[in-house]
């Protein structure tokens, strides 16, 4: 195992670059997932990391001594703590972090069944929870148009807890053609809509639109899909964009069940 001690070292130097910087992980086709439970559903998903990053108190954690020991061909660092926490940018470091290759989605539009279409989302944090509620209501593919964040940044890849690591993840779509390609039913959620999504068919092929957390979907995706509101009865105007698309697909979950 190797130590390193310096920010000197080239291959801290690579690693920040790349925690920091959406362009170097779209030339290196590499990332990183930071903790163990990131790095669990991602072996569970059956793939192995490149590189292992640890700390002196990491190796003692039972949890991540486990997760060693499934991968002991996989090379390992020991970074001290403060390069650690540098690279980390958490306020409580994890103790550890893998290096792995970003995968690549061959998924056509018309081979999912149960799609998220994600149109200029930029909150990281909005993007990686609609993410983690696409895995979980069983969605399997997610499509996003050049303007969303970055879907293998750090701050994604915690908020999705794993989420990546089942869905055929697909960035710079052109949503217009994925919904004329789709074979199914697209929805899209309007607060002017007639319809209510409570009395919509969704056990069929389908896929929901969700755009922008300040403009919404833009007209011309909107023209592609049937519009549907979410009833709420409380004094509140709107749902966040997270929020609606949970609410969306595990309506959709529970009528396929």
């Amino acid at each position: 195992m190797k130590q390193v001690t310096s920010r000197d070292n080239v291959f801290y130097r690579e690693l920040i670059k790349l925690s920091s910087s959406a362009r170097q992980r779209d030339k290196s086709m590499q990332t990183l997932l930071d903790g163990a439970h990131l790095l669990a559903a991602y072996l569970a998903s059956g793939k192995h990391p490149e590189h292992l990053i640890v700390t002196e108190a990491g190796l003692s954690n039972p949890e991540i001594s486990a997760l060693l020991l499934q991968l002991p061909a996989i090379p390992l660092t020991q970074f001290d703590d403060a390069l650690f926490a540098e690279l980390s940018g958490l306020k409580t470091v994890s103790g550890i972090l893998a290096l792995i290759s970003i995968p690549q989605s061959a998924m056509l539009p018309q081979h999912s069944r149960f799609a998220l279409l994600l149109e200029n989302i930029q909150d990281p944090g909005n993007l990686g929870s609609m993410m983690r509620s696409a895995a979980a209501a069983g969605c399997d593919s997610v499509f996003m148009s050049r303007g969303c964040a970055d879907a293998w940044s750090p701050k994604v890849l915690r908020a999705s807890m794993g989420g990546h690591f089942v869905l055929e993840v697909i960035e710079n779509a052109d949503l217009l053609n994925v919904t004329e390609l789709f074979k199914g039913t697209v929805f899209a959620t309007t607060l002017q809509a007639e319809n209510s999504l409570y009395d919509s068919s969704l056990s069929g092929n389908i896929a929901f639109v969700i755009g922008n957390e300040g403009s919404g979907l833009s007209d011309e995706i909107l023209s592609k899909a049937i519009a549907v509101t979410i009833p709420m009865p409380g004094k509140v105007e709107s749902l966040n964009a997270a929020a609606a698309t949970a609410v969306c697909l595990f309506e959709a979950a529970r009528q396929r069940i």
